[in-house]
């Protein structure tokens, strides 16, 4: 099922061209958090159909600092983030944050599970081990599978934060972990009782193999996330020197267009106004 991932990065081809290349003539060389990268993935695949002459390529990840390295020592040219950000810092050497999305972090399941919304307490039953089959839930006799991600990522450390009994959970043995966002969208489109927590774009990126489950009755739609009644999200953020080159500029420019709000829109997220 490995070749699966590919669609959670709507069919862009995530090209790992060295570092050094970064600011050549007509290149963008992207890094940083992988759970923005398949929005990030999404963005570049539009722009580059209407930009042929355009190489952009978007690394495996970096974490929070080397990411901000890279960028500031000109190994890469946008650095990708959702959180750990000290803006005045950033600011401070001559890079600016672009806010371009919010989304809605969700707790989804594989398409087979005939389950529609879950409460704190439910969430917390699964992630003990203390229910272990969808149909304790109403649903069809599937095993549950549940998958986390580590704990310095945003999707877990946004739940942990929002649902209080996963505040401080030792999660058991027999939860298994997903380091990255893409390992997470596969394991939940191929296992049949697969729980996880994940984003809408993820969610709508896996054309149906997956689903989010509303949480204490409220769908993780656009319009909730917006008037925050839908209470796990996540920011999406572009990093980019204060001056950059006009390649990237030119990118920037189509990711706040609404062109680049219409694909962000169509891949599970808000778009910032």
């Amino acid at each position: 099922m490995r070749s699966m991932i590919l669609w959670a990065f709507t069919g862009f081809t995530l090209s790992l061209a060295p570092l050094a290349l970064a600011q050549s003539a007509g290149k963008i060389v992207i890094d940083g958090s992988t759970g923005v990268t398949p929005l990030v993935a999404a963005l570049t695949k539009a722009y580059v159909e209407q930009n042929p002459s355009v190489a952009i390529d978007i690394g495996k990840g970096m974490g929070t600092r080397a990411r901000i390295d890279a960028l500031r020592d000109g190994k890469i040219d946008i650095a990708m983030a959702s959180h750990g950000l000290k803006v005045d810092d950033i600011t401070r050497q001559g890079m600016t944050v672009h806010e371009i999305a919010k989304v809605a972090v969700v707790f989804g399941v594989n398409a087979g599970v005939a389950v529609i919304d879950i409460n704190d307490a439910q969430i917390c039953d699964i992630y003990l081990l203390k229910t272990k089959n969808w149909k304790e839930l109403g649903a069809a006799d599937i095993s549950m599978v549940p998958y986390t991600r580590p704990d310095t990522e945003v999707d877990t450390e946004v739940v942990r934060d929002k649902i209080v009994c996963l505040a401080k959970l030792q999660m058991p043995s027999g939860v298994k972990v997903a380091p990255k966002a893409g390992e997470m969208s596969e394991q939940l489109a191929s296992s049949a009782g697969a729980i996880g927590m994940t984003t809408m774009t993820i969610v709508e990126q896996s054309k149906g193999r997956i689903k989010p489950l509303a949480l204490r009755g409220i769908m993780p739609t656009a319009a909730n996330v917006q008037n925050k009644t839908y209470p796990l999200t996540r920011d999406s953020f572009l990093v980019t020197q204060a001056a950059p080159p006009p390649a990237v500029a030119k990118f920037m420019a189509f990711v706040a267009s609404d062109a680049g709000k219409k694909v962000i829109a169509a891949n599970g997220a808000v778009p910032v106004k």
